[in-house]
This record gives C-alpha cells, sequence and structure tokens, in this order.
C-alpha cells in the first residue's frame, strides 16, 4: 500500500480519536499502549507515546528513542517526531508546555502503572491529568477495510496451514501433543504468519476437556478427539480459530457432542449481526447447549473481539453489555468440555455485518478423522 493511503487511514483514525476526545472535553490525550500507537500511526517498534491535540495535528507529537530514529522517520512521517528513552514522560512534559493553563490531559489509566503516574503528575503542573481509559480501543472495535484484509490474510494462512498439517500426517496416534504444535506453528510461519497468534493449544483425549490445556508429552492414540487452537498474525493482525479432530474411528458420543457444538456455533455465527445484543448472540449458543443439558459443560464466554490484540472488545459473552456494530470482528467458540472424557470447540472469525457476515476462517467444519 503506498505511504500517502498509510498516512491518510492514520489520520482518518486521529480525527476520530478527536471526535471522542471533545465528548470528554479533554483537550490532549496521550496514548502510551503499543497497539493504539500502532493504529493510530503504523509505528511497530517496542517503546513509543503518541499525544494527540483535540485541535488538530498541529500539537500531535510521536516519541520514541534513538533506537528508531530511521524507523520513525519511515512510518511515522507525517507527525512532528521527538526522539526520547522515557517516551511518554517527554509528551507529558510537552503537553505541560503547550496546553493552555488548566488545559485537560487525558492518559491511557488502563495502561499506565502507579509509577508512571506519579512521574506524569510531577511533569504536569499547570495542566490537569484526566483518567481516560479505552477511547482508542473503542475506535479499534470496528475495523476498516485495511484491518479487515490483513485479518483475512492471516485467517488464510492459519486455514492452509491446517490443511498441510492434515494431509501430511501431522496429527496422528503415537505423535505428542508438543509435536503437533510446534509442526502447526512452523506450517503457519511457511504460510507467511509474523508469529504464533498465541501459545498453540493441542489438546488429546482428556485433555481436550480443559479449554486452554497447554501442549505436554502426552501421546495422541485412536479414539482421542484432538482440540487445536491456533492463529497466525499477517501486519499485526491475529486469526483465532479452533478445530477439534478425532484420531481414528469416532465413538458415537463424539459424534454426538461434536453435533451439538457445530449446531449451537452455526446458530450464533447467524446471529452475530449489526444490532444484536452480545448477551444474545451468546445465547443464540448456550441455549442449545442448555436445551441438550450441557449447559454446565459449557465452561466461558462465546466469544471475543480480535485484531492488533487476540482478545480484545467487544465481549461475547451471557453478561456482556452492549450491542454488535457492522465491522465488528469476533470469535464464536462455544464448547461443551467432559471432565476426563474428553471436550469439542469450534471456533471461527466473524465480521459482523447487517444481512449477512463474513466467516473469515474457512477449514471444514465437518467432523475430520485422522
Amino acid at each position: 500500500m503506498p505511504d500517502s493511503q498509510l498516512e491518510r487511514i492514520h489520520l482518518t483514525r486521529r480525527d476520530a480519536l478527536r471526535e471522542l476526545l471533545a465528548d470528554a472535553e479533554l483537550d490532549a490525550l496521550l496514548v502510551t499502549d503499543l497497539h493504539n500507537t500502532r493504529y493510530l500511526t503504523g509505528f511497530t517498534g517496542s517503546n513509543a507515546a503518541l499525544l494527540v491535540h483535540a485541535g488538530g495535528e498541529d500539537g500531535t507529537v510521536f516519541c520514541t528513542d534513538r533506537r528508531y530514529a530511521t524507523q520513525a522517520k519511515s512510518q511515522v512521517p507525517d507527525l512532528e517526531r521527538v526522539l526520547e528513552r522515557a517516551s511518554a514522560a517527554a509528551l507529558v512534559a510537552r503537553a505541560a508546555e503547550r496546553l493552555a493553563a488548566h488545559g485537560r490531559l487525558g492518559f491511557e489509566s488502563d495502561h499506565v502503572t502507579v509509577d508512571a503516574y506519579e512521574t506524569f503528575s510531577r511533569l504536569a503542573a499547570g495542566i490537569e491529568l484526566r483518567q481516560a481509559p479505552g477511547l482508542v480501543e473503542r475506535l479499534r472495535m470496528v475495523k476498516d477495510a485495511t484491518e479487515i484484509d490483513a485479518l483475512r490474510m492471516a485467517c488464510a494462512a492459519a486455514d492452509r496451514a491446517l490443511v498441510d498439517l492434515i494431509e501430511h500426517g501431522g496429527v496422528r496416534a503415537g505423535w505428542t501433543e508438543r509435536q503437533v504444535a510446534r509442526e502447526l506453528e512452523n506450517l503457519m510461519l511457511d504460510h507467511g504468519s509474523e508469529g504464533a497468534s498465541f501459545t498453540t493449544i493441542v489438546a488429546a483425549g482428556a485433555h481436550s476437556a480443559i479449554p486452554h490445556h497447554r501442549p505436554t508429552d502426552a501421546v495422541l492414540a485412536d479414539g482421542d478427539f484432538v482440540k487445536l487452537d491456533f492463529g497466525a498474525v499477517i501486519d499485526g493482525y491475529h486469526s483465532d480459530m479452533t478445530r477439534t479432530l478425532v484420531v481414528g474411528k469416532p465413538a458415537a458420543w463424539q459424534r454426538d457432542l461434536y453435533n451439538l457444538v457445530l449446531t449451537a456455533q452455526s446458530a450464533a455465527v447467524a446471529a452475530a449481526r449489526s444490532g444484536e445484543k452480545v448477551s444474545d448472540v451468546d445465547e443464540a449458543a448456550r441455549g442449545v447447549i442448555e436445551r441438550a443439558g450441557y449447559g454446565d459443560e459449557f465452561l466461558h464466554g462465546l466469544g471475543h473481539g480480535v485484531g492488533l490484540d487476540v482478545h480484545e472488545a467487544p465481549s461475547l459473552a451471557k453478561t456482556g453489555v452492549g450491542t454488535l456494530s457492522a465491522g465488528m470482528t469476533v470469535t464464536v467458540e462455544p464448547g461443551v468440555y467432559l471432565a476426563d472424557r474428553g471436550g469439542v470447540r469450534i471456533e471461527d472469525v466473524v465480521v459482523v455485518g447487517g444481512a449477512d457476515n463474513d466467516v473469515l476462517t474457512l477449514s471444514t467444519r465437518d467432523l475430520v478423522t485422522v
């Protein structure tokens, strides 16, 4: 994508943030979360802060340290740049100089330590520091076309890796959970992933009943459920998919359990439309499972937002608050977990639409045997 187009995208995002600053009666916002600074500027380094002035680009300043001078010039050419190791503190001092007396500086209190806040307070003489959590995250909930393209590519990399894993015999009796996880992660790299979205879950046999089991040296055996939960990363955006397979011939109870979770998941994917309450989308799946008598074995919420973070807003849960909007990108991942026996989870990444939504993870949801 041409640099000028990227600059326009980041300017559009900063302008949208300025509307939120006006609503919050803030003169500026100090952005310190690295995912948020990346969203607003495109910068991918490990030390950065951004001072967004409510009045416009004049007074908006980006700061990193000298290790990233060349990178910042390339990735953030459209903003004033400052090079200081203590980036956030440097920008608080800059705000104290530039804002009018008693100006109001918001900061991401959900990403700032107590020690950092005390430092900010010393530097903010003459201006008011205000807690302003979640403003950038509110914007990030709805993805623009550039973000959806990156998410689609990340999901495609994971899809292709899973196909290769199965076709090449990477899930089979005699292999350990760790071997399968390592092979799957390597295949995602082969298909362009920057790395794994999170620690890959491979859970075989009774371990498949543990929602977030970490791979061990447990050996896959005939008759095992094998739950694979994994994701790729493209341009900083994460995919997240779960598929549950069976080694050998599935038993009747395994087919029944799988079909139940698939029915619940299909109902929730269909329900995940703009204007729907997040709790109602959760209920679309949870109700199916509860009516089958397994409500107590559905141990978590239905899903979550996914983007620059693998877990971000909104939360699709029984206790979730709010409604879905077009462009939100969420996981839909019901599961049923039978302790000491086995469990099933099926997960897809869904872009919320109006009449229809867009499922980005395309791997078959039919029960696969290996």
